[in-house]
Order: C-alpha cells, then sequence, then structure tokens
C-alpha cells in the first residue's frame, strides 16, 4: 500500500493547465496499462465514479463499459442526469440498471438503520456482479478512489489500526477477477473537482453534494414505504431548487430533507389531514467530525414550508434541525 503514496513532488492541482496536464498524462498511463481490453466501471453519479468515467471515455472510448444502477433511493432525476451527461453527451458505453423494485422488496419492513445499509450494500454488488456476468472479454475494472480513501486505509508506521479499510466496489464475487484501474488515486476531493470541469462535466454533477450510499434510504426514516419515499424525493427536490435559486447551493456544505416515519393531524381543504413532517437539515463542516447549522433567512424558510405543505402530498408540516455535530450527526441514521 505505501507504494500507492502520493509523492512529496507532486504539485496540488489548482488550475485548468494542471488538471489538463494531469488528463493527458492519465490518459497516456490507462492507454499502457489497459491495451485492446474492457474496462467495467460502476458509475454511480457522485462526482469521482463521474471524473474517471468521463477521463477513461476519453483514454479508451467504447472499451470503458460504465453501468448506473438505479436502486431508487436517488434524489429527483439523479439517474435521469447520469443518462444524459454520459450516454447522450459524452456518448459513452453505459448500461442502465433500473432496479428499484429489486431493493424496495428487499427493505419492505426493514427500520434498523444497520440493516438497511447493509441490504442495500449488499445488493447493490449482487446487481452490479450480475451485469458483469453478462459482458464478455472484461480484464479491468475501474474505481474512484481518491487519496484519502487510500490514506483511512492504511495503518500508521506507529502500528496504529487503520481508521477503516476502504473499498468502493467491495466484495464482488471470486469468479469475477478483475485488475484494477484508479485514475485519480492519488487526488483530493477538491483537485478530483477542478478536474472534472477541465473535462467539461455539468458543474452540479462536479460539486454535487456528498450523498450516503444507501441514498435516501437513510433520509426516509424508519422503514421505507413507497408513498413516503415519493414525497421525500419531491421535498428533496423543492429544497434544493429554492437553494440553488437564492445562492445557498455551494454556500452550504449539506442539505437534505428528512421524512421520519411518524404522522400528525393537520387541516387541509378545511378537513383532517394526517401527513408526515418533512425535516429540513442544513450544516457546514471542514473535516465532517464537526459541524455548524447554517442559518437559513426566515423569509426563504417560510415560502420553502408553503411549497412543500402545498405541492407535496402527504407532508403537512416542515421542520428545522438546529442540531450541531456533536451532540446530532450531519445525516439522521
Amino acid at each position: 500500500m505505501a507504494t500507492n503514496l502520493r509523492p512529496d513532488s507532486m504539485e496540488r492541482i489548482t488550475t485548468f493547465a494542471q488538471a489538463e496536464a494531469f488528463i493527458e498524462q492519465q490518459i497516456a498511463e490507462v492507454r499502457a496499462q489497459v491495451g485492446d481490453k474492457k474496462v467495467l466501471l460502476a458509475l454511480s453519479g457522485g462526482v469521482d465514479s463521474s471524473v474517471v468515467a468521463a477521463l477513461l471515455v476519453k483514454a479508451i472510448g467504447k472499451q470503458l463499459i460504465c453501468v448506473h444502477v438505479n436502486h431508487g433511493l436517488m434524489r429527483k432525476d439523479e439517474s435521469e442526469g447520469v443518462v444524459k451527461t454520459f450516454r447522450d453527451e459524452l456518448d459513452a458505453n453505459l448500461i442502465y440498471v433500473d432496479a428499484t423494485d429489486r431493493f424496495l422488496d428487499l427493505l419492505a419492513g426493514v427500520s434498523d438503520p444497520e440493516r438497511k445499509r447493509k441490504i442495500i450494500g449488499k445488493e447493490f454488488i449482487e446487481v452490479f456482479a450480475d451485469e458483469a456476468r453478462k459482458l464478455e472479454g472484461v480484464s479491468y475494472l475501474a474505481q474512484g478512489t481518491i487519496y484519502p480513501d487510500i490514506l483511512e486505509s492504511v495503518k500508521a508506521a506507529e502500528g496504529k489500526k487503520a481508521v477503516k479499510s476502504h473499498h468502493n466496489v467491495g466484495g464482488l464475487p471470486e469468479d469475477l477477477q478483475f485488475e484494477l484501474v484508479e485514475p485519480i488515486k492519488l487526488l483530493y476531493k477538491d483537485e478530483v473537482r477542478v478536474v472534472g470541469e477541465a473535462l467539461g462535466l455539468p458543474h452540479a454533477m462536479v460539486y454535487r453534494q456528498p450523498f450516503p450510499g444507501p441514498g435516501l434510504g437513510v433520509r426516509c426514516l424508519g422503514a421505507i414505504t413507497r408513498d413516503r419515499l415519493h414525497a421525500l424525493r419531491e421535498a428533496d427536490a423543492i429544497l434544493r431548487e429554492e437553494f440553488s435559486k437564492n445562492g445557498l447551493s455551494e454556500k452550504v456544505w449539506q442539505y437534505f430533507i428528512a421524512v421520519p416515519d411518524i404522522k400528525s393531524v393537520g387541516v387541509k381543504d378545511e378537513s383532517r389531514y394526517e401527513g408526515w413532517p418533512a425535516i429540513i437539515r442544513a450544516v457546514n463542516t471542514t473535516d465532517a467530525m464537526t459541524a455548524t447549522v447554517e442559518e437559513i433567512p426566515y423569509a426563504l424558510l417560510h415560502h420553502i414550508t408553503y411549497r412543500i405543505t402545498h405541492e407535496v402530498e402527504g407532508i403537512n408540516r416542515v421542520l428545522l434541525d438546529l442540531t450541531p455535530k456533536p451532540i446530532g450527526t450531519i445525516e439522521w441514521e
């Protein structure tokens, strides 16, 4: 693992010129490594896998096979955005798998957050493996590993335990044995974003917020139901739209809606109306170890509340989470 460590002589990538030089270097290295073989990539839509995909499209074109698995827990229009960018605009060789029913059926009645995470992670690997087995002549697996992933996996020289063992598409079955292609493994996240912009990826994709692997599955609190998941997705889309229109989308590190499995009494059309609360969470952080709550203008909060309660079926209250980390965590589950 030590041989993967970033050389002291490697300059930080902060400009387009540096990013373009890095891209050309990686294109040459990937072509030398891969030759005429095929490369498989799990394309989540996150910045790391998206930058790897765009870079490899430039390097090897149709030899790259991207697999995007929609587990039904993506934010509104995210999977459609991945298809539009990579298949329609970059002409990538993209396989789109709608596994919504497969995931939601497994998650039915499961309320424990850790069980949900394990089910989602295990099933993602199985769906990806199923698609990989359908393909012939694939020798390499591309991953969006970045430098912090390596640092967190390496044991310190003093013999301390690793922070965590990193894997992206980890735990693949033994019959799927690939060599790894990891072109951005020596970059920090801010450098990955500069490279992404130099590659021409959409700004919204390059600066996509951190999004948990289980997606909306850990923001639809408790046992996931399709109607509450739909309400969550619609409410979250309104929050993101209003933050973008009001200049908060890049000022706030993480913002989202969580919808718990509880209902309260409301009034709609002069009748009793039971609905779920939508909880707004908006925080800033530098290291994700601590986080402060972002102050949102009261007029904007009122506007967001009005839109969510009038446009989203099933939600009758909007709450604001004012808890910093610690004592709270950034996500609810």
